[in-house]
C-alpha cells in the first residue's frame, strides 16, 4: 500500500511586536554622507526580521538606541521635535489636498496667490488709462457747461473760475517739479538730505509724485463741479465747491494728528515760520524755500484775492468786478503780498552779511529791493489817474522793470548758476560737482 509522503509543516508563527517611536521615524543618512559607524552586523537567516534581513543597525552607542539604515532619507533621529515636523508636514499635504479637491469640484482651478498679485508695469498702464479717462471726462463735463451759459458773462466767469483754481494748480505743478528735482539728485548721488537737513523720514521723490497726482486729481473735479453746478443753475452749491477745497487743504496742512506726512508738514511750516521771522541764522532749507517764494508771487497774490471773495462771500458773482469793491484789482493787499516774499529774501540777506561778513550778500539784498520800486509803482496804476500814469508812473515803472530784469538774469548766470561748475557736470561727467552747486557759497547768500 502507498503510504502517504510527508507533508512539510509550516513554521511556527512568530508574533511581531508593536511598533514604538522609532519605527515610526523616517530613516536615517541623506545620499552621499557617510554613515554611522556600526555597532554589529546580524547574519541573515529565513526566519529572521526585516531588520535583520537588511543586514545593518544603526545605533548612537550612548543611548542604546537603533534605527535601520537607509540611504537617501534625511535623517530625523529619534527625537520628538523631528516626528512632530513630519506630522506637521503630513498633515500641511493633506490640507492642501483636500483644498485643492474642493477647489475642483466646485469648478474652480487651484491658482496659486503668486499668479493672482498683477505686475508693477500692468498696474501702472491701468492707472495711466483711468487718469486718461478721468481727464476727458472732466474737459467734457467742463465744455458742456461753459456752453450753457450766456455769452455776456461767460468771460467774467471763466476769469473767476481761474482765478480759484489756477495757484493750486501751479502749487501742484511745483511739487512735480520737486519731484523730478529729487529724483535727478538721487541718480545724481547727491545728499539732499544731509544738504537740506532733512530727517531720516524725509519724502522720497515717489512720495512727492504721489501728494502731486492727488492734488491734481482733486483741483480740476473741484473746477469741473463748479462749472456744471453753476451752468445748472446751482450758484449756492457752485460757490461751495472753492470753499470747500480751500478749507480742506488748510486743515490738512494744519492737522496737528500724525497722518498725511505729520513730520514733513511740521518741516515746512517752521521753515515757513523762520522765513517770516529771519531772527535767527539762516540755514540753506529757509532761503532755497524762501527763493522759491519769490518765483511764486503771483500764486500768493491769487491766493490772497481768492481768499478775500470766499471771506467776503463774493464767490460764483461778480461783485468783485465792480470799482468800490475791496477784493477788486485796486486793492491794497495785492502789492503787499506779492512785494513780502522779495522781503523776506531781502532781510535774510541782511541776517546772513551779520553772521558771515561776506559783501555779497550786500549785492544779493540789492538785488531783492530792486523788485519792490516794480511792484509799487504797477499797483499805482489804479491810483492814479491815467494821464498822471502814462506820463509820468508809466516810465518809472519801466525802468525800475528793466533794471530788476537785467540784475536778477546776470546774477542768476554768474552767480547761482556758476557756469564753472555746470561745464564739468555736463561735459566732464562729474556727478560730485552736484553738491558744489547745490551748496556753494553763491546759494549761501
Amino acid at each position: 500500500s502507498l503510504s502517504p509522503l510527508p507533508t512539510a509543516s509550516p513554521p511556527p508563527l512568530q508574533s511581531s511586536p508593536l511598533p514604538t517611536l522609532a519605527d515610526l521615524a523616517i530613516p536615517c543618512h541623506a545620499a552621499g554622507r557617510p554613515r554611522a559607524p556600526f555597532r554589529r552586523k546580524v547574519p541573515t537567516s529565513p526566519t529572521a526580521s526585516p531588520e535583520s534581513r537588511r543586514g545593518l543597525r544603526l545605533s548612537d552607542g550612548r543611548h542604546g538606541s537603533s534605527l535601520p539604515c537607509c540611504p537617501g532619507r534625511p535623517r530625523y533621529g529619534l527625537s520628538i521635535l523631528g516626528f512632530v515636523r513630519r506630522r506637521r508636514r503630513l498633515c500641511d499635504r493633506v490640507r492642501a489636498r483636500r483644498v485643492r479637491a474642493g477647489a475642483e469640484m466646485k469648478g474652480v482651478s487651484a491658482i496659486p496667490a503668486v499668479a493672482i498679485i498683477p505686475s508693477p508695469l500692468f498696474l501702472w498702464r491701468v492707472k495711466v488709462i483711468l487718469f486718461l479717462l478721468w481727464g476727458l471726462c472732466c474737459c467734457k463735463i467742463g465744455w458742456d457747461s461753459v456752453m450753457r451759459m450766456s455769452v455776456d458773462l461767460r468771460d467774467l466767469f471763466l476769469y473767476e473760475a481761474f482765478l480759484y483754481y489756477n495757484p493750486l494748480l501751479l502749487v501742484a505743478l511745483m511739487i512735480w517739479l520737486w519731484g523730478v528735482n529729487l529724483w535727478v539728485f538721487a541718480q545724481s548721488s547727491v545728499n539732499y538730505a544731509k544738504v537740506f537737513d532733512l530727517s531720516q523720514t524725509h519724502l522720497s521723490h515717489r512720495e512727492i509724485w504721489r501728494c502731486a497726482t492727488w492734488l491734481t486729481l482733486v483741483v480740476p473735479t473741484s473746477m469741473t463741479a463748479y462749472l456744471y453746478l453753476y451752468s445748472h443753475g446751482e450758484v449756492s452749491l457752485a460757490a461751495s465747491q472753492p470753499v470747500l477745497l480751500y478749507a480742506i487743504l488748510l486743515m490738512i496742512l494744519l492737522s496737528p494728528f500724525d497722518m498725511f506726512y505729520l513730520s514733513s508738514r511740521f518741516f515746512f511750516l517752521r521753515t515757513m515760520w523762520r522765513i517770516a521771522l529771519p531772527l535767527q541764522a539762516i540755514t540753506f532749507p529757509d532761503f532755497f524755500m524762501a527763493d522759491i517764494f519769490t518765483s511764486m508771487s503771483k500764486v500768493f497774490s491769487d491766493l490772497e484775492r481768492s481768499g478775500c471773495r470766499m471771506v467776503h462771500r463774493q464767490v460764483a458773482t461778480i461783485a468783485w468786478f465792480e470799482a468800490d469793491s475791496i477784493c477788486g484789482s485796486h486793492s491794497v493787499a495785492i502789492p503787499l503780498v506779492l512785494v513780502l516774499p522779495y522781503l523776506c529774501r531781502f532781510f535774510q540777506c541782511l541776517r546772513q552779511y551779520k553772521d558771515t561778513k561776506e559783501k555779497t550778500c550786500l549785492l544779493n539784498a540789492l538785488k531783492y529791493s530792486t523788485a519792490v520800486p516794480v511792484i509799487f509803482l504797477s499797483a499805482l496804476k489804479y491810483h492814479v489817474f491815467p494821464d498822471v500814469w502814462i506820463s509820468f508812473y508809466r516810465p518809472l515803472w519801466l525802468i525800475s522793470s528793466v533794471v530788476n530784469s537785467l540784475y536778477s538774469f546776470y546774477w542768476d548766470i554768474k552767480r547761482d548758476w556758476d557756469l564753472s561748475i555746470l561745464t564739468r557736470i555736463f561735459m566732464f561727467k562729474n556727478p560730485s560737482a552736484w553738491s558744489n552747486l547745490l551748496y556753494g557759497r553763491s546759494w549761501v547768500c
